[in-house]
């Protein structure tokens, strides 16, 4: 997407995340180099989402360290977000049904100017910006593998009216429109055909390749990857407990999220 990206480098030691009824994950640790695609595998209900947003620095683990790039996770969460996005998440970058794909993806490119890029990048002029938000558009969806030829309605095609392998791929393609050095995938194998699925990996691949890290929810990981196994935290059977915890942290991400996507919205003409 305009040129490869420079990635990150993403450590654990020991992260854990502890909410208010038990452990989400506990005792993850492991280390990829830059551009790697990192698999976070296991069954649903044993804290992979809250271990994705907490390596993208959208929840605070409670247990252990991490580090992105050499930035020190729970200290500078901030920081790690500045660097990273997410897809595909659940309650917190759903796609708005009743909206087209033309739609997301220039709020998107609007939101990111206004909140993600230099002031000088503002105060170009109207051609220029409008220029660098095709470019990013253009780059984002050939990343993403989406050709918008190939909808229904082209870019007019409202999000209900796409398949999931397509949802899936317009929510990459919004993540990458802000050049992240990290980017976490959840659910990315859920309801996919074997051969969707065989695309999809292949997709993410390519993204690592091109330099971005990934990190990726899955059931089940391909040959290749970084594997990150989450469970139940001991001999005992607590995955009730990982799935009340998992609930209760994404509630809070999905509130904080919620409210600065609505100031952001305001701020981009559509609250």
């Amino acid at each position: 997407m305009g040129g490869t990206v420079a990635g990150v480098g993403v450590t654990a030691l020991g992260l854990g995340l502890e909410g208010p009824r038990g452990w989400a994950f506990r005792g993850v640790s492991f280390e990829a180099e830059p551009g790697s695609l990192i698999t976070i595998e296991g069954p649903s209900g044993t804290g992979r989402t809250c271990l994705l947003l907490a390596l993208t620095g959208r929840m605070k683990s409670t247990e252990g360290t991490a580090t992105v790039g050499g930035t020190a996770l729970p200290k500078r969460m901030a920081a790690v977000r500045r660097v990273s996005a997410v897809a595909h998440v659940p309650g917190v970058t759903d796609l708005e049904p009743a909206l087209t794909v033309a739609e997301h993806l220039h709020e998107r490119a609007l939101l990111q100017r206004r909140f993600g890029d230099s002031l000088r990048g503002l105060l170009r002029p109207r051609a220029e910006r409008k220029s660098e938000e095709r470019l990013r558009i253009d780059a984002a969806l050939k990343a993403a593998g989406l050709d918008l030829a190939s909808l229904p309605k082209g870019s007019r095609t409202a999000v209900r009216d796409l398949e999931r392998p397509e949802a899936l791929r317009l929510s990459l393609a919004l993540a990458l429109i802000g050049r992240p050095q990290l980017l976490g995938v959840d659910d990315t194998d859920l309801k996919l055909s074997d051969a969707e699925r065989a695309e999809i990996w292949a997709l993410l691949k390519s993204v690592a390749e091109n330099g971005t890290t990934v990190v990726a929810v899955c059931s089940e990981a391909p040959a290749g990857t970084v594997v990150v196994s989450t469970g139940p935290t001991d001999a005992t059977d607590e995955a009730p407990a990982s799935r009340d915890a998992q609930e209760d942290a994404q509630e809070d991400v999905q509130e904080s999220d919620g409210k600065e996507a609505a100031d952001a919205l305001a701020e981009a003409g559509r609250a």
